[in-house]
């Protein structure tokens, strides 16, 4: 197919002007990761690593960002975004890609179960740290609650999302407004890049069980997936080419959007180390945000915030519980899986995807009885599973772009591409490894979707891919064995 006749028009009649795209951006990326952002960071970074981890991490994304909208710019007709990789790389490469997407999304309600907890915590303290038995009980009954509503035909409501996306940018602006007015220079300097607090973990006089944050390297590596964390949505960026009045508009709305993301996510991860030493925000409950604006405004600020939290991750948790069904729904009628994943009920909701997706968040769930750091652990989990998908998008673009000779999307596609690589094995390969453990059952899923459609089920490179993913599952339950791998 030519390029005329599969790119769209330069102007779309009706289509949403420059503003509007900009707010589509910053609306797909901002969740509730961004008010968890201020202690997690605190914990393994100094100011100056932090500071640091957000220029390599900005990039990064912003390189993705453009490969996606370039994508749905020259392949329009691929309207998810497993496609890509299916498209570039064969039905396996694209089950592989809509299964680590499906993974991340039903993992990303563990999360938000985990951190509303640790929220509801703050005014009733039996619930922190967020993954005890109450917390879980809790937790037990939204998930289910979700997966009734949304069988039932209850899916979204656009003033739902509408208030929601408010009452995430009003509070986070009023914090950040706070922290800055409150912001004084000589605590956020007072150990830029954690020189004095290695020192003292060193010297034995942090603390007992105090651990060093180690150098920028290592600063920068252990910030990687807590900031990645909050870029899960960023796929959503993409649509502002599809919906702009003008293309030529999408990708400046694109970059001003997420300078403006990644302005909110400085704000809220760095002023509070202006507010108080970094050193006890990292002691302080989780999530660290209320009790830092309960100190910038006594009687009220850590109230005002946990409202908005439990807004936000109500919020999210729905989308979070409809998307994992939707995209099973359209891998089973792109024969990636059986037709059983793809059945609608009377309500035109794919049921049985739903009870799927609430049986493994329940299960999930109650695996975290038996971690420290649940939430750290779900967020993980989720975000190196949405890392495959990612990355292989990216690889797509780079395919595409050399295809075409597009030296500069070409080097978008590359630079996207390792940093999502190099970060997820640097960041996370116990993850990783765990992941695999994920796709195990999804292998027998996608083989019998292909041979319920007839097709292939594997090609010669598509059963070593398979290979390597058993051994790093047996290798995940080695390592777990002996400890080595940790909760």
């Amino acid at each position: 197919m030519s390029d005329a006749a599969e790119t769209q028009s330069e102007e779309r009649p009706g289509g949403i002007g420059f503003f509007g795209l900009v707010g589509l951006v910053v609306s797909s990326c901002i969740g509730t990761g961004v008010f968890a952002l201020t202690g997690q960071l605190a914990a393994v970074a100094s100011p100056g690593g932090v500071l640091v981890s957000w220029l390599i991490v900005g990039v990064g994304f912003l390189m993705l960002a453009f490969s996606l909208n370039n994508l749905v710019v020259k392949k329009p007709k691929l309207s998810s975004i497993y496609a890509y990789a299916r498209e570039g790389f064969g039905p396996f490469t694209g089950f592989i890609s809509g299964w680590g997407y499906w993974l991340s999304a039903w993992l990303g309600n563990v999360a938000f179960a985990t951190i509303l907890a640790s929220t509801i915590g703050y005014f009733f303290p039996y619930f922190l740290p967020g993954n005890n038995i109450g917390s879980i009980l809790m937790g037990s009954i939204i998930n289910w609650v979700l997966v009734a509503l949304i069988i039932r035909g209850v899916e979204s409501a656009s003033f739902l999302n509408a208030l929601i996306m408010v009452v995430k940018v009003a509070a986070l602006a009023v914090f950040i407004l706070f922290c800055g007015v409150s912001f004084r220079a000589g605590v956020f300097t007072a150990d830029f890049w954690g020189n004095v607090y290695n020192n003292a973990v060193a010297a034995g006089t942090a603390g007992k069980g105090a651990v060093s944050l180690g150098g920028l390297s290592t600063q920068i590596q252990n910030c990687l997936i807590t900031m990645m964390w909050v870029f899960i949505g960023v796929e959503g960026a993409s649509v502002v080419t599809s919906r702009a009045r003008k293309r030529s508009e999408a990708g400046t709305a694109t970059v001003v959007g997420l300078l403006i993301v990644v302005a909110v996510y400085l704000g809220a991860s760095l002023l509070p180390y202006g507010v108080m030493p970094y050193t006890e925000v990292a002691k302080l409950s989780k999530p660290a945000m209320l009790y830092v604006f309960e100190k910038v405004a006594p009687g009220w600020g850590g109230a005002f915030i946990a409202i908005a939290m439990l807004i936000s991750g109500f919020g999210c948790w729905l989308s979070f519980t409809l998307l994992p069904a939707e995209v099973t729904q359209r891998m089973a009628d792109d024969k990636l899986l059986g037709s059983w994943w793809g059945k609608l009920n009377a309500n035109r909701a794919p049921q049985n995807s739903l009870v799927v997706v609430g049986i493994c968040t329940q299960l999930f769930m109650i695996s975290l009885l038996f971690t420290e750091d649940a939430y750290n652990f779900a967020l993980s989990m989720c975000t190196v599973s949405i890392a495959i998908t990612w990355a292989l998008a990216a690889a797509y673009q780079v395919k595409l772009s050399a295809e075409r000779h597009e030296a500069g999307q070409l080097v978008i596609g590359l630079i996207a591409t390792v940093f999502l690589v190099v970060g997820t094995v640097l960041s996370g390969w116990t993850y990783l490894l765990m992941c695999c453990l994920g796709y195990i059952p999804g292998l027998f899923f996608y083989a019998a979707g292909r041979k319920e459609a007839g097709e292939k089920v594997f090609g010669k490179q598509d059963v070593a891919v398979a290979v390597v993913i058993v051994i790093a599952a047996v290798l995940a339950v080695v390592l777990i064995a002996m400890g080595v791998i940790t909760f």
